[in-house]
């Protein structure tokens, strides 16, 4: 399961706490408002944003800062059980709940993202060093290229890849050695308007800048939009299969 995904998992129940937890906190702090200083309840309702922005869900961190200032203006500052402040104290350490917790969420997002990415990069990093470990193995041409195709379907996020023996490049989209996709002179962007949905694109298999064949990628049913990194990664991917043919060629179509 991704990062991404077994957080979401959880989602209903971080919800649901970002709304309960504070004002639970503030209700048991309410019996001692009168023998301690409100900076220490702010303190302690920040810990509790935290504790939800760590899940790195903007939503849940958000509600759970705006429930805490809430409910710590009502419960623990003067005039108590009212949404009124007279202290002017009370008011920035309100303020204070709020954007402690716009910022703490933003910066748990951005980590979660982080992780998110290096966890794919390091599943990108395998997927090339097994295709290069079959290389050299010896692997036949043909287990290499299913390998491969499977590896671009993932890398990618596209529907299908399928492989063509020899033939000329065609005026369909490119997908280009330094990870630019083209269409004629055209560069498509495509982290912001995602791979072309009506026509295959190349992704030449070349080796020692011979072409030894190409490989087909349909995105027909989804918008996919792999990154820079992940376009080389499919370049990378693709050599492997033009060094792995100048010793031998498939015997089976790969369609």
């Amino acid at each position: 399961m991704s990062i991404n995904g077994g957080v979401e998992r959880y989602r209903n129940w971080v919800l649901a706490g970002s709304v309960l937890v504070p004002p639970g906190v503030c209700a048991l702090l309410a019996p001692f408002r009168g023998s301690f200083d409100n900076a220490n309840a702010a303190l302690l309702l920040v810990v509790v944003v935290v504790a939800v922005a760590a899940f790195g869900l903007r939503l849940p961190g958000a509600l759970a800062a705006v429930s805490s200032a809430v409910w710590f203006d009502f419960f623990l500052t003067v005039p108590y059980d009212t949404f009124t402040i007279n202290s002017r104290d009370d008011v920035e350490q309100t303020v204070l709940l709020l954007v402690i917790g716009g910022l703490v969420t933003e910066i748990a997002i951005w980590g979660r993202r982080q992780q998110a990415k290096a966890s794919r990069n390091h599943g990108y990093l395998d997927g090339v060093i097994t295709t290069s470990q079959a290389v050299a193995a010896g692997a036949s041409a043909d287990d290499l290229i299913d390998q491969v195709r499977a590896e671009l379907v993932a890398v990618l996020g596209i529907d299908g890849a399928k492989f063509v023996a020899g033939g000329q490049q065609t005026r369909a989209p490119q997908l280009n050695a330094d990870g630019s996709v083209t269409r004629g002179s055209h560069v498509l962007r495509v982290e912001r308007d995602g791979l072309p949905t009506n026509s295959e694109i190349e992704l030449a298999v070349q080796y020692a800048g011979e072409s030894r064949g190409r490989f087909l990628l349909t995105a027909a049913s989804r918008i996919a939009r792999p990154d820079l990194e992940q376009r080389l990664v499919a370049v990378a991917l693709a050599d492997q299969v033009g060094a792995a043919l100048t010793t031998q060629e498939p015997i089976r179509p790969h369609l």
